[in-house]
This record gives structure tokens, sequence and C-alpha cells, in this order.
């Protein structure tokens, strides 16, 4: 079935904001659940996608192709899928105002906008070759750039970059450490920028493993400038050079080069009357059934702030496997069933060269700074039983509450 893409219908029992992750799960649990319900979803972009794939067609994989979504996903249960976007929320009278001037009556609204990547406050930000990565036009974009220029085609070979390429990428958490891997993997020439004194500061904080981490960073041959900021972006048209803050200066060549920021996200939520909601810094704020402040109204994912379910107090996480839990407990809810969610436990993993890089729940640093008494230890084991063949080994840091 393909997408429906009438503008007529006026009213839904159930109206989702979002194609993302959330917004699948949520109508597929309430239409089945629920047959008899009209059930729609709004998603502006062309496709949903697999978001954490991206740096991998970005590197040549597998086809760009393969990030993309089906429609099917949504439609073959019988949801409305309209590719609009939301432009106002009249909570009041229960209607959702859309960019093409018509208007959706609903009983219950699902938000889950997701979030848009963060362009620090600098002259320069929006230069032509300055990039970010969260949409299927982000990824085009910037496998157009790396293939020279030419406009993407399906069938377009993804091998080495143009001689002398250089990418500046901002920010070596997971996102700009495998879009830094990407990069270097296909030939250019590769500047990692990080603020913190480690990489993946957010995942890590065990000295052992940040060395081995920037072991394996240096030697895929990557420039890891850590410990500095990026200081400013020179340029007109597009980025000329770039400036950190220990005052190195990376001369970049336009047309050719480019830089990509990935220092974190913020929730999408500015169509929203947020006078209305309550919201915090990362997001609107929602109890453990997905219920905003805002009655009838849901939301889940990266455009809401939710607490740990460790200790209880809010935290970041904005991740599809935070998402998806959340969007199933809202369906529910919107459904009259009893669920609530736990909190989030920031479950990650990457890829870097031969290493496999994961964590979940608090460093050890993270826990001391929320209050908590904890001690940590480290234990390395076999991959399989020691007497197989082609084991490996797993470095594990365990944090501990003292209590």
């Amino acid at each position: 079935m393909t997408a429906t893409t009438h503008t007529h219908l006026r009213y839904t029992d159930v109206l989702i904001i979002g194609g993302g992750p959330a917004g699948i799960q949520a109508s597929r649990m309430v239409k089945l659940s629920r047959p008899e319900w009209e059930v729609t979803v709004l998603r502006p972009e062309p496709h949903s996608m697999v978001y954490c794939a991206i740096p991998y067609a970005l590197e040549g994989l597998f086809s760009p192709e393969k990030t993309f979504k089906k429609d099917d996903l949504v439609t073959e249960v019988g949801t409305n899928l309209l590719r609009l976007k939301a432009a106002k929320v009249n909570a009041e009278d229960h209607t959702v105002d859309l960019e093409d001037g018509s208007s959706i009556h609903y009983a219950k609204l699902f938000i889950c906008v997701g979030a848009t990547p963060i362009r620090p406050p600098l002259p320069g930000v929006n230069l032509a070759n300055v990039y970010t990565v969260k949409t299927g036009e982000d990824m085009i974009r910037l496998l157009e750039r790396l293939n020279g220029g030419r406009d993407y085609c399906v069938d377009d070979d993804t091998g080495s970059v143009p001689e002398g390429l250089t990418a500046v990428v901002v920010g070596a958490g997971a996102i700009g450490l495998e879009q830094a891997t990407a990069y270097r993997a296909r030939g250019a020439e590769v500047h990692l920028v990080e603020m913190q004194n480690r990489p993946l500061p957010t995942m890590l904080d065990d000295k052992a493993c940040s060395d081995r981490i920037t072991k394996e960073i240096l030697k895929a041959g990557i420039h890891f400038h850590v410990g500095v900021s990026l200081e400013a972006i020179v340029g007109e048209e597009e980025c000329e050079a770039v400036v950190l803050s220990d005052g190195t200066r990376i001369d970049l060549e336009p047309g050719r080069d480019l830089v990509v920021l990935a220092i974190g996200m913020k929730p999408e939520i500015d169509f929203l009357d947020l006078d209305l909601f309550k919201h915090e810094r990362d997001g609107l704020v929602v109890d453990s059934r997905m219920r905003t402040s805002v009655t009838d109204i849901w939301a889940a994912g990266d455009c809401t702030t939710f607490h740990s379910g460790i200790d209880g107090k809010p935290i970041g996480g904005k991740l599809a496997t935070n998402a998806v839990p959340m969007a199933k407990v809202a369906a529910q809810d919107m459904m009259g069933m009893d669920a609530h969610y736990p909190g989030f436990f920031n479950g990650a993993v990457t890829v870097l060269g031969d290493l496999r890089i994961g964590g979940t729940g608090f460093t050890e640093s993270l826990a001391r700074d929320r209050g908590l008494e904890v001690f940590s230890t480290v234990a390395e084991l076999p991959t399989r039983f020691p007497m197989m063949p082609e084991k490996g080994w797993i470095r594990m840091r365990l944090t501990f509450e003292k209590e």
C-alpha cells in the first residue's frame, strides 16, 4: 500500500505528529488493537529512516536507500500517512493546523517529532559546506560532497573521495566518531575535535578504555584534537578554515572540503505554544504514562525529557532505544491500558575499527555528580570458553552503588 495523500481528512481519533521510530511504533500498536479507530501520522519527510545507519551508508558499506524505511510500516495496517508538517497545535479545541492551510481535529494527540542537531552560536555556522547529520536530505548532501559534487544517483559508486578532501568533525560522541571513521575509510583527511578530555565522554570515563579508543582513532589516521573547542568558522560562502580554542587553524578548500557538527541535539518543539506545556531544556515534560501537562496530548522520544531509571532524576536520553518503549507506553495509555515507563537507562553501542564499544547506566563520574556514593571495578572476560579458538576479550568497567 502506498502512502495516503488526501488532505480532506478533518477528524481522526489519534493524530501522531512524527514518523520516526516512536511514531511508527505507536501507530501500529493503536491501529492493530483498535482497528475501528481512525489513526493518522503526520510526517513531512519523504522517508522514515534508520538514523544510526547513516554513517555506514556514507562509508559505502551499503546503498543509502537501505537506510529508508518503507511507508508500508505505517499504511499496511490502515493508518493514514500525510506528508505534511504540523504548523500549530490548538490544544483547547483539539485541532492541529497544517502547513498547507488545512487542519485536523483529533481526540488524542501524540507528539514524537524528535530532535534537531545543535549549531553553535558562531558566525559562519550556516555556510554551505558546514553540515549536520540527521535527515535523509543531510545524508544525500554529504554523499554529493564526498562524491566530488556529483548529483546523487542510486547506482553511484561510493569509492574514494576526491584527492585531498579534508573533513573536520566537531564532537567525538558516537555520531561524530562514526562520521569521522566513515570519511577516513573513504580516504579523506579527517580532523576530529572534542572539547572534553576523552572520546565518547558521556558513554565512558574509564581512562584505560578512553586511551584504547584514542589509540584506535590515531591508528586509523584521524587527527584527534582533544580538550579543545571550535572557536571560529572562517569563510564567505563556504568555510575556508576552522580555528580551535588552542589556536590551531585547519585550512579548507571551498568546493571540496567539509565541516560536520556533531555536538548534540535539541528537541524540535518550536512549533508548539510552550506557554501551555510544561517543558525543560531537553524537551516536553511527561509523566510515566507519557502524558504531557496538556489534556489529551502525549509525547515521547527525543522531543521529551524524562528521568533516569536509576535515581529518578531528569536526564537526557535521545536514543531510539528509549523512544520506542516510551511510544509503547503512550499507545497503551491512549487505549486505556495500564502502562508505565520506568525511566532511561541509555544503553548504546558503537564501532571503531576492531573495537565494539558500549555502555549503559551511569559512568562513575556522572553517578558522583548526581550525588550517589559509588565504586567501580574492572573485569576482563573472554568472549568464548578459554579453550575455544578465535576467542576475544571484553573489558568491562562496572560501577556499583555502595549501599
